[in-house]
């Protein structure tokens, strides 16, 4: 890494200002340490530029100087794939919050990097329109993370992760040079494809600094039911039941056991059906008329498979069983600091891996606990693992869940990102010629490899 001397320094200050060059550590706090406060780093400098040339400046001046850059919006990451580990730079994102008009007639507006979600979703909303993704952490991700991380949430089932929500895209390469591409074609075969390429690619490729985002219409008629089910392979079965039959399934998640019992008790509140589950089921319709009937006659279809079902119309009684799935990362937080393992695993063997986890992780740790919830409708399991009293668990709980999710056919990652907690996994999931491929990608884009360089892509074998 280049020497952030004082000439190079006062280039920074110039670009910026100095009110939005950082360098207290009091200042600098909340942009080095991750959301789960496992990933804990330092920076010289947090830099906040305004736009994206103030952007493609920084990144001139730091290439120029062989000064690494982290890229960072909201920093609710949770596998510290936004934190400067080794006294890079930080280049924060969260000036550029920006919503244009919508474009009602395409049912596509364009965002800053670093709008929030939940700004971006009111912005959509008084046209009649919804962002595609929706994560419980809207106040404060932003739509440069999202597509960073190609973030998942609740939806996917219906809409899609983040990548399929991009239609184009503006950001910084690593030499400063700024390509952007928002026209917002539906099609578009002129070549390689930037938002796919960046989506996911966790800012090791160019720092996203606003995009055009897919709209979809409002849908104002909604309804949710809890389900509770004895087993995790009834949940399973019901989940693929109401995916044949339900056209206005807008979401599917899933509570496992001591999760469920966590988070009643963190909210205070009693558990609405079933105490006695091993699982439950919140399940989501919308559409623009009442899908209130077509939920019922769903239900009624899986005949013996629940043990209690709890409907909520009103958005009261909805919100009332939406807490205990989103307030289930607030839970856990209350109890330590868990490794945070976000895999996918086919309908076929999701069963088996949530009934084996716990038998896995006690024979390696037996006072380690694992907490279990997810994404049901598109196989995402978020598998919590807390030492004893709280404290974080061996590195080897880590090591046996992610090379069991892949010995099953998983993936070690859904929608989290690989960041720096699973690089040394990545093989689990990906050939030696696809890893190659990787490498010789951001060799291409960032020859310096200034951009992130602690997540994502493994050092090469030797």
């Amino acid at each position: 890494m280049g020497k952030l001397d004082e000439s190079v320094l006062q280039e920074f200050l110039n670009i910026v200002g100095p009110n939005h060059a950082l360098q207290e550590p009091d200042l600098t706090a909340s942009y080095t340490t991750d959301w789960t406060g496992r990933f804990v780093g330092r920076s010289p400098m947090v830099l906040r530029p305004a736009d994206t040339f103030q952007i493609a400046a920084l990144v001139k001046v730091a290439a120029h100087a062989g000064i690494s850059i982290v890229p960072q919006g909201g920093n609710t990451g949770l596998v510290g794939g936004s934190v400067p580990l080794n006294q890079e730079i930080v280049i924060s994102t969260l000036r550029l919050d920006q919503c244009e008009p919508v474009d009602g007639l395409a049912q596509q507006v364009t965002a800053g990097a670093g709008t929030t979600l939940a700004k971006a979703q009111s912005h959509a909303s008084e046209q009649g329109f919804d962002i595609g993704v929706d994560l419980a952490a809207r106040g404060s991700c932003t739509i440069g993370g999202m597509i960073a991380t190609n973030a998942g949430g609740i939806n996917v089932v219906r809409y899609g992760a983040m990548r399929d929500q991009v239609l184009g895209l503006e950001a910084v390469l690593s030499d400063g040079s700024i390509i952007s591409h928002l026209e917002g074609l539906e099609k578009d075969n002129t070549g390689y494809s930037f938002p796919g390429l960046l989506a996911g690619s966790e800012g090791t490729l160019g720092i996203i600094t606003k995009a055009r985002l897919r709209l979809h219409p409002q849908l104002s008629e909604r309804c949710s039911a809890m389900i509770a089910l004895n087993t995790v392979d009834d949940a399973v079965a019901a989940t693929a039941q109401l995916r044949r039959t339900l056209p206005s399934l807008h979401a599917v998640e899933v509570i496992f056991g001591e999760t469920m019992h966590l988070v009643s008790e963190h909210i205070k509140a009693s558990i609405p059906v079933g105490p006695e589950a091993r699982a439950w089921l919140l399940v989501e319709v919308a559409a623009t008329n009442d899908p209130t009937d077509e939920l019922a006659n769903s239900i009624a279809l899986l005949e013996t498979l629940p043990i209690d079902v709890a409907v909520g119309i009103e958005p009261a009684a909805r919100n009332s069983l939406w807490q205990y799935r989103e307030k289930i990362t607030e839970a856990i937080a209350t109890r330590g600091t868990p490794h945070k393992l976000d895999v996918t695993l086919s309908a076929s063997r999701l069963a088996e891996f949530v009934n084996g986890v716990p038998h896995l992780i006690s024979r390696i740790d037996s006072r380690a606990t694992a907490l279990m919830f997810g994404h049901l409708g598109d196989g995402n399991v978020h598998v919590n693992i807390l030492g004893e009293q709280g404290t974080e668990p061996s590195e080897e709980v880590d090591r046996a869940v992610l090379h069991y999710a892949a010995e099953l056919g998983g993936s070690i990652s859904a929608e989290h990102g690989i960041g720096s907690a699973k690089k040394e996994f990545l093989h689990l999931n990906r050939s030696e010629s696809e890893l190659a491929a990787f490498r010789a990608i951001k060799a291409s884009l960032d020859p310096k490899g200034i951009l992130n360089p602690n997540v994502l892509l493994p050092p090469k074998s030797s």
